[in-house]
């Protein structure tokens, strides 16, 4: 089963593409650990990807495909198939993705679309921490850490990112909505898309998730 995840930031697409990954065992392709690692490794085209990244701005097209793609080409196990994290995002990139994938082993069946309201999406991006060490995710309110500022995990130091701000959610939000609500138009027209509700506990939104792929 090949799926695709969307929602804007703080949804809660982490969470549950680590939960599909696990009881589906499909190969999770998230654009943002691939950039991150590009990032991290100081690569021409992290450096390119951070210069949209820290203003809030969604990276262009092309550096998206040529990313995903090669990363689709290295892949040796595609019998469970896939979960998309993050991509495709804008209607440029779906298509693309389906010149790529035609009818075969690489076409999208499922599409989940988290659903969550500004306000509550704005209390989740602000009280957010991750470890700069193992990326362990943390919630002031919700998952606070055992020791203030230090990873339960490995003990790494915990930092907020830069774009985690209410001022920053806005701009991500609308370029989110511009740039994908035709993105979920077009994969609706094709009759594959389950609206979630994720402003609800974690179990439930996993059960709705479940239920919308074993459908």
């Amino acid at each position: 089963m090949n799926i695709l995840i969307m929602g804007g930031p703080g949804a809660g697409k982490g969470t549950m593409s680590a939960k599909i990954v696990e009881k589906f065992n499909v190969n999770h392709i998230s654009t943002g650990d691939i950039f991150r690692s590009e990032i991290g490794n100081g690569t021409e085209l992290g450096l390119e990807a951070k210069s949209y990244m820290d203003k809030g701005l969604l990276v262009p097209d092309e550096l998206v495909n040529n990313m995903v793609k090669s990363y689709l080409d290295k892949l040796e196990d595609k019998k469970n198939g896939f979960l998309l994290d993050g991509y495709p995002r804008t209607l440029e990139q779906a298509k693309a993705f389906d010149a790529l994938a035609g009818d075969g082993a690489l076409s999208i069946d499922k599409v989940i679309a988290m659903d969550i309201p500004f306000d509550v999406l704005a209390g989740r991006i602000t009280g957010r921490r991750l470890c700069k060490e193992c990326g362990e995710i943390y919630h002031l309110q919700s998952k606070p850490p055992m020791v203030e500022g230090k990873c339960d995990v490995c003990g790494g130091d915990l930092y907020q990112r830069k774009d985690d701000t209410v001022e920053s959610l806005t701009v991500r939000l609308d370029e989110y909505s511009k740039q994908t609500a035709p993105v979920l138009d077009y994969y609706e027209q094709k009759g594959i898309v389950a609206r979630i509700n994720a402003d609800q506990p974690i179990e439930n939104v996993w059960s709705d998730v479940l239920k919308a792929l074993e459908d």
